[in-house]
């Protein structure tokens, strides 16, 4: 604490003590509302006497923070905020008389207080809630921030989110509309059929993305686990076990680094479709992104990163061959390894000596081609090394029927025709194996057991996936900036 926040700290401790002193508790376990702020202000015409003085009018019960306190003599006016919203109060002695009208003195902003009254309307037209009881409910011992300029300093606001919430309603506006955003995702999956389902946070083998896990000791199994790193595997094997539309909303855990788009620790959504393919999972997903718009912003049309964006009409389709041949200047059908490390190599793009096709070539695109495509759309059929769990093209058996929701430059969620022979599934997670061997830590590890399941027999089907970054990324923001409390480095 700064020397000015240790003496603000030391006087409300004092008032704290001087309402114990009067046999108040400071810290109640109840408090009694019979309307919210909002409600009041919305039912005052009808609970405000019209003819009779205020005193003998409804009484009501509100509850709240204070966030003003002005005293001017006899009277004091003050300010209280729920959730609802916030209002005025006035306190007068000679409604309360001397002693109880002088305990307001050990109140501060910051308080949350229960004040029973009627509502009143002042001189100004201000409607107002003329108090005739009032009762401490939490003595706060340190003083918020400046309500009137916020608080602006990013690390502080991520550290602390608490205070975020209280100085920016701004914030708090975000993180509804984030309540809303997957809700919005859960009733459309609903009303198309899907079943909700939770699969286990703690895995075997992570498996179903390419990144490094965390990992976690069990003590009465006493062995390691791995917090999972994508939920696609359990979901298929429920597409084995007699489900045909599933879907999961859940946390997923990365070891990897921080930055405006990633974190360790996100919510994702993922469905499985029995049946379908990724062309009628293009016509869904193209459905479900708008409606998620509309429902946030109750239009089609969005800006971020100064870019307007309508999500309203037509999608594009990307060919991921023609654009990389466009950008890279490297016709996929033909380029080795060798060219794809010399083309980095030009473009200066770090690489591992252990560096396979799928890899060099994800790399070049993340440099080349991702930032041109802006408008939505859907990027298609990438090569076979860039996705191991995604069926082959009937038309070229090196690419895969996968699809990546683009716009502003981003991937803003992937599926794909999900790959269920498993003799094909094997060699594929074979080949990541041999790229681990080599020292890639993010390629994907066999999964003996999905592989079984396969051999079981899983339909034709389609999945899909979508993190918390789409929403990131429609408000404007960093990922962290939308997360209520993002991991943060050590406060030193």
């Amino acid at each position: 604490m700064t020397e000015k926040e240790q003496k603000l700290y030391q006087d409300r401790l004092k008032k704290l003590e001087n309402l114990r002193a009067a046999g108040i508790d400071p810290f109640p376990a109840k408090g009694e509302r019979s309307h919210t702020v909002a409600e009041a202000l919305a039912e005052f015409e009808k609970i405000t006497p019209s003819q009779s003085p205020p005193h003998e009018g409804e009484k009501i019960v509100v509850a709240g923070r204070i966030k003003a306190l002005r005293a001017h003599g006899g009277l004091v006016f003050g300010n209280i905020e729920d959730e609802s919203g916030a209002m005025q109060f006035m306190l007068r002695e000679e409604d309360l008389g001397k002693d109880k009208f002088s305990l307001i003195e050990n109140f501060d902003i910051g308080d949350f207080f229960e004040g029973t009254g009627t509502l009143i309307e002042t001189k100004r037209g201000e409607k107002t809630l003329l108090l005739a009881d009032y009762k401490i409910l939490t003595k706060s011992l340190r003083a918020l921030p400046d309500q009137y300029h916020g608080l602006k300093d990013v690390e502080t606001r991520l550290r602390k989110r608490y205070l975020d919430l209280l100085a920016n309603p701004e914030t708090r506006e975000m993180f509804r509309k984030k309540s809303v955003f997957w809700q919005t995702i859960r009733e459309f999956l609903s009303e198309k059929g899907f079943l909700e389902v939770e699969t286990p946070v703690l895995e075997n083998v992570p498996g179903g993305a390419e990144a490094q896990p965390f990992v976690t000791h069990y003590n009465a199994l006493d062995r390691d686990f791995y917090l999972r790193i994508s939920l696609e595997l359990p979901l298929k094997r429920l597409l084995v076990g007699g489900y045909e539309k599933v879907f999961e909303i859940g946390r997923i855990f990365r070891n990897e680094g921080i930055s405006a788009e990633h974190l360790q620790d996100y919510t994702q959504m993922e469905f499985y479709w029995a049946y379908a393919d990724y062309e009628e999972l293009m016509e869904m997903i193209e459905e479900l992104y708008r409606h998620i718009v509309k429902d946030l912003f109750g239009s089609t049309k969005v800006s971020s990163g100064g870019v307007e964006i309508d999500w309203g009409g037509k999608w594009k389709r990307y060919d991921f061959y023609e654009l990389f041949e466009q950008h890279a200047g490297l016709d996929l059908r033909k380029a080795d390894v060798k060219d794809l490390k010399s083309k980095a190599d030009d473009l200066k793009i770090k690489y591992e000596k252990f560096a396979g096709r799928g890899r060099l070539i994800d790399l070049i695109y993340k440099k080349t081609v991702r930032s041109k495509l802006v408008e939505p759309g859907f990027l298609i059929d990438p090569p076979v090394e860039l996705e191991p769990l995604a069926k082959r093209t009937e038309k070229d058996p090196n690419r895969v029927q996968r699809v990546q929701i683009m716009a502003w430059g981003t991937e803003l969620g992937k599926g794909f025709s999900e790959l269920n022979d498993p003799i094909d599934q094997l060699g594929r997670f074979e080949e990541q194996m041999k790229l681990r061997a080599a020292g890639d830590k993010d390629a994907q590890q066999l999964d003996e057991d999905f592989v079984e399941a396969l051999e079981y027999g899983m339909p034709p089907a389609a999945g899909f996936g979508m993190s918390e970054r789409f929403f990131a990324v429609l408000m404007d923001k960093s990922i962290r900036e939308t997360v209520i409390f993002p991991p943060m480095k050590e406060d030193k």
